[in-house]
């Protein structure tokens, strides 16, 4: 029997536009993995600040107003998507958003091509009927790629797919970037300087945009019930206009009697480093993280990693072993898990910041989502 020959894949990935986020990092870690395995691929979007990256990959770039939520324009890019696919031989169309997800169904089904799809998130589910309706269009790929089992028992649980076509593949740490061997004494003495952050003083660490749900004022509520600690606490993230907020955030620590422990800081280019100067690095969403890539470059820079024991954070903190989990939106709680690691003696952080970085290393590195989602890709080409 003449065994039946392996198609290629050639693939195009899909999304609204290329700002910074997950869904863009991504988007262009497998279009770099692709294009080292010599595998032909494309990427449809908006455009943003992370596109010279594609153009330096030479990976081809299609510009389409990818982000429109306007039905009318969905059909417009439908039509041009349908195109691009046609003239390119693209055999897998990878929609990693709703909006551009239904243009680049339409165009899967009318070229033929597979399509794939990536849950990177709940999405809103408000008002359910209409918002259901809308986010299904993640369910209709041939196969449904789960950045964690949160994800995958969330679309378990809300909408009618098929288990067996879900891939539970997670997001993942860049051990290129969060490597302690390759941090350097400058790098961090760089950054104290810039923020003038506190050499005697044990540093608080929470990445994240400033708003509600991340945990800004929880930290708050929680720092103050250990203020006899010596801590100095730094938020890192845009509040993207919402000013109101962080002013509340401010007000808050005026309030309880903490002015100048607190820092905050827009945008930090070298992560790894802010990290490194740390003592802990702290996930204290109040709503679940889909996966919770702060929490794992945490861990694989080796910090105490203190994070909320919903979402992605239980599949990527082991509670005592790798970091430390609180009740999630428990200030009472988050209180006393950091007091508990402010006052972790030299040997137990060292124990628990190898472990972390073993965990990492074993299960989150980029070369695992690659090699995962490739396998995908071959399979979904392959399938009858």
């Amino acid at each position: 029997m003449v065994k039946k020959k392996e198609k290629k894949p050639v693939v195009l990935q899909v999304l609204p536009e290329l700002n910074q986020g997950g869904v863009e990092l991504g988007t262009i870690e497998i279009a770099s993995e692709l294009k080292k395995k010599g595998i032909e691929n494309f990427v449809a979007s908006e455009g943003g600040r992370m596109a010279y990256q594609l153009e330096r990959m030479k990976v081809k770039h299609f510009i389409l107003p990818l982000k429109t939520k306007n039905p009318f324009k969905w059909w417009l890019n439908y039509r041009r998507l349908v195109k691009i696919i046609r003239q390119n031989g693209i055999n897998i169309v990878h929609a990693r958003s709703r909006a551009p997800a239904w243009s680049a169904y339409w165009a899967a089904k009318k070229t033929g091509a597979k399509f794939l799809t990536t849950f990177h998130g709940t999405y809103g589910l408000k008002p359910r009927w209409l918002k259901l309706r809308y986010n299904r269009v993640m369910t209709y790929g041939d196969l449904v790629i789960a950045i964690s089992n949160h994800i995958k028992q969330h679309i378990l649980k809300n909408y009618k797919c098929d288990e067996n076509k879900i891939r539970l593949i997670h997001r993942c740490v860049n051990m290129d970037n969060f490597d302690v061997s390759k941090m350097t004494a400058e790098r961090m003495i760089k950054l104290m300087e810039e923020y003038h952050l506190p050499e005697d003083k044990k540093i608080i660490l929470l990445i994240g945009r400033l708003t509600r749900w991340k945990g800004q004022r929880l930290m708050i509520d929680a720092l103050e019930k250990i203020k006899d600690t010596d801590f100095f606490c730094v938020f890192v993230g845009d509040d993207q206009g919402r000013t109101y907020y962080t002013e509340e955030l401010k007000e808050a620590i005026a309030n309880k009697g903490m002015e100048g422990r607190f820092a905050f800081i827009r945008n930090v280019t070298d992560v790894p480093a802010m990290m490194m100067i740390s003592d802990v690095v702290v996930s204290a969403s109040l709503e679940p993280e889909a996966f919770g890539r702060i929490a794992a470059e945490g861990e694989a820079m080796g910090r105490i990693v203190v994070a909320s024991n919903i979402g992605g954070s239980l599949e990527n903190l082991k509670d005592g072993v790798t970091g430390m989990h609180f009740k999630a939106g428990d200030a009472d709680s988050l209180a006393s898990v950091l007091r508990s690691a402010l006052s972790m003696s030299e040997a137990e952080r060292k124990k628990m910041g190898e472990a972390a970085i073993d965990f990492v290393k074993e299960n989150f590195t980029k070369q695992i989502m690659c090699d995962k989602t490739l396998a995908v890709y071959h399979e979904l080409v392959n399938m009858d």
